[in-house]
């Protein structure tokens, strides 16, 4: 098993020629609150690419706003030759909540501002952020040609946790990505994947963590943002909390902590590039990055597809 000192293991990013850490850095959530302070933050991102992680991921309107422009004063004076930083477009804070503007020229702005906001001249890698099918009409898949052509933008993707809009993306020639919502509670994502991977497109994983969920980490309150985390999970993912009921035996592992094991399921998948998570701890961070290079035995994988569901 690798130890905590390695360095996290890369994968092809489809057929972008791009490389990527099988873990990925999310930059969103708390991360980029102004309640977590900002030296906490920087140091998380810097602690990530010193242990070799290359994929960083954000949005413009993760955090109320704030996720970019901190990640981007995270990522000043930094040797970002081999780091893939990625954001999304298509959504934004207004001031007081999440908004949607898919129209092309909002598209191209959103590019403009999250240029500026991480201190890039080219985006590595723009993911549309929850698309419509509607929405991915001729003038969006010119746009994005174009933004590609100017140089502004090396790879286009999508990130959807719905699969009829990633099956569209997916005959789409124009798309080089997909992020898909792939942990062990999703376990009929691997189809998709799939067929993500036999058209070329790169693979990215978010939620890996089931948010927390699968490891009842979401629900141990320790600080304000375990509070807020436990919250948000409440509102939008309480069936994922029960499902999550069921795989309490991953903390029980030798050797291995719950979160090591539930990435390692992830990454077990040759077609997924990049397992992403987010946290606001360090010894959080260093444990995650652990899982790289982690098989699981087969018994494990047994009772994980018994837990699922899926014999």
């Amino acid at each position: 098993m690798p130890s905590l000192a390695d360095p996290v293991r890369s994968r092809a990013l489809g057929r972008t020629g791009l490389s990527v850490s099988e873990i990925g850095l999310g930059c969103a959530s708390w991360w980029g609150q102004k309640a977590f302070d900002e030296r906490e933050a920087v140091n998380l991102v810097h602690a990530a690419l010193e242990r070799g992680v290359t994929f960083l991921d954000t949005g413009a309107a993760y955090s109320g706003g704030g996720a970019e422009p901190r990640l981007g004063r995270a990522l000043k004076g930094r040797n970002l030759e081999r780091v893939v930083v990625a954001t999304k477009a298509g959504t934004f804070h207004d001031g007081r909540r999440v908004a949607r503007d898919f129209r092309p020229q909002a598209i191209i702005a959103s590019v403009e501002r999250s240029l500026r906001n991480l201190g890039l001249e080219r985006l590595p890698l723009l993911q549309l952020h929850g698309p419509a099918i509607s929405e991915l009409d001729d003038e969006m898949l010119a746009t994005l040609e174009e933004l590609k052509r100017r140089g502004l933008v090396g790879a286009v993707g999508a990130n959807s946790f719905d699969p009829a809009v990633i099956d569209h993306i997916i005959g789409l020639a124009v798309f080089d990505v997909v992020m898909v919502d792939y942990n062990v509670l999703r376990p009929e994502r691997a189809a998709l994947i799939a067929r993500a991977a036999q058209q070329g497109k790169g693979v990215l994983a978010g939620m890996a963590l089931a948010m927390g969920h699968a490891n009842r980490q979401v629900m141990r309150l320790r600080a304000p943002r375990d509070v807020w985390y436990a919250l948000r999970a409440l509102k939008n993912h309480r069936g994922d909390i029960a499902k999550g009921a069921r795989f309490g035996f991953l903390g029980r592992l030798d050797g291995l902590s719950a979160s090591q094991a539930a990435l390692a399921y992830v990454l077990a998948d040759p077609h997924v590039s990049c397992a992403v998570v987010g946290t606001t701890r360090m010894a959080h961070l260093i444990d995650n990055l652990g899982a790289s290079g982690v098989t699981l035995s087969p018994a494990v994988m047994d009772q994980i597809r018994r837990a699922q569901g899926v014999e």
